[in-house]
């Protein structure tokens, strides 16, 4: 086997043009593969983040309405959830939930100065919800704070820009300004303190939702028992969205309806499959383009090297050891064309997202995102596929005698 791998060097260094030639074929190949898959899987990763990435990709919600008391003599039929343990059931359902919290949804009005505005008061566990809708972390605070009291509200950006226009004010961070919300279909008003706006980069959400305590919407209910209208979850993994959901409904009675974004977004969701089949074709064409560059390349390296062989062979060179030695070749060049194709790519990569920037924010228009095991998997493919090409070359050396060398000289 050594002697193999020796004659394999010695014949891809006496022709190191060619040599360099296939290793440069295989590594734009692999760079090929790297740079696109890269780019795709960035696209894709930023696709998802910005369209369900800080929203509920899973939800349950209630199918029937239910009394809920309000006072000895008052009672409200909602379409809401009262059962305690639903919440934690759920959460010790699936290790793929990341993040699970209580919404309560309250449709109402934003009352200040005689101008009135829709307002869909969300009231959240803030501290679960931060994993969800992310308003710290990814800085979609615009001004002040998130609600750390029942009677604060945080709201969109909508209801500020709108309110100034009336020349009404509606946010002062050291003396906050408090405003009267009254609930569809009531005329009981509540004051709520205006601490913080937010973006959410959508613009119907940031025009109607304000944002506080499970306890606060509970209030303009005029409830004080557990009421949830739904409950919201962002997994690890997106798109086992549609499974886990099946698998909810499988275990909650027919009271419960499950939703996800799978099928609520699915036009997104086949725009995201259509750019991996994409992007797998065009990584396989490249693949079919290596294999047969590095085939064809060393079936005329047997012919070149067809005399070598034949002395080879005189002098006792067994035929398994004449088709190691393309086999090695193959290997040898795969290693380095893969080597080399990897970074390429990843250069290309960076290149990529370093000049093709937005040129108002100075964000790169595709994110970078390098997956290590993908690149592993791509310069793995490359180096079976310098082998799989090698086959043929080394079955025909194996089979070249002695005598048809000397007859072919």
């Amino acid at each position: 086997m050594k002697l193999a791998f020796n004659i394999a060097w010695r014949f891809l260094m006496s022709a190191k043009k060619q040599t360099i030639v296939i290793v440069l074929g295989i590594a734009v190949g692999v760079s090929v593969q790297v740079f696109i898959g890269s780019l795709i899987t960035g696209l894709q990763k930023d696709l998802v983040d910005t369209a369900i990435g800080s929203t509920s990709q899973l939800t349950i919600t209630s199918d029937i309405d239910r009394t809920v008391e309000i006072t000895d003599t008052i009672s409200l039929d909602l379409p809401v959830i009262t059962d305690e343990q639903l919440i934690d059931d759920i959460r010790a359902f699936s290790p793929e939930f990341n993040s699970v919290t209580e919404t309560l949804s309250v449709i109402g009005f934003v009352e200040k100065e005689g101008i009135e505005k829709q307002v869909v008061f969300r009231g959240l566990d803030l501290d679960n919800a931060e994993g969800i809708y992310k308003f710290e972390s990814e800085e979609k605070i615009t001004y002040g704070r998130l609600p750390s009291a029942d009677d604060e509200i945080m709201l969109g950006i909508g209801f500020l820009s709108e309110y100034e226009e009336n020349n009404i004010e509606l946010f002062d961070e050291n003396n906050p300004i408090t405003i009267d919300i009254r609930r569809q279909g009531s005329t009981e008003v509540d004051v709520f303190k205006v601490v913080g706006f937010f973006d959410l980069g959508v613009q119907a959400l940031n025009n109607a939702w304000g944002i506080g305590t499970l306890d606060g919407a509970r209030n303009i209910y005029g409830i004080s028992t557990y009421v949830i209208s739904s409950i919201e979850m962002q997994l690890n993994e997106p798109f086992l969205a549609e499974e886990l959901a099946l698998d909810i409904d499988r275990t909650l009675d027919n009271t419960y309806t499950t939703s996800n974004w799978m099928v609520e977004q699915a036009s997104l969701l086949s725009g995201l499959q259509g750019q991996s089949i994409s992007s797998l074709m065009i990584q396989i064409f490249v693949i079919i383009a290596v294999v047969l560059g590095i085939a064809s390349t060393l079936a005329i390296t047997v012919i070149q090297k067809s005399r070598q062989i034949g002395i080879l062979k005189a002098m006792g060179l067994r035929d398994k050891d004449a088709s190691l030695v393309f086999l090695f070749e193959g290997t040898i060049l795969g290693v380095f064309g893969a080597i080399a194709g990897v970074l390429l790519g990843v250069g290309l990569s960076v290149l990529f997202v370093t000049f093709a920037v937005d040129s108002t924010t100075g964000d790169p228009v595709v994110p970078l995102f390098i997956d290590p095991a993908f690149i592993a998997l791509s310069a793995g493919i490359a180096l079976f596929a310098s082998i799989l090409s090698a086959l043929f070359p080394a079955l025909r050396s194996s089979k070249m005698t002695v005598i048809e060398v000397i007859r072919n000289a």
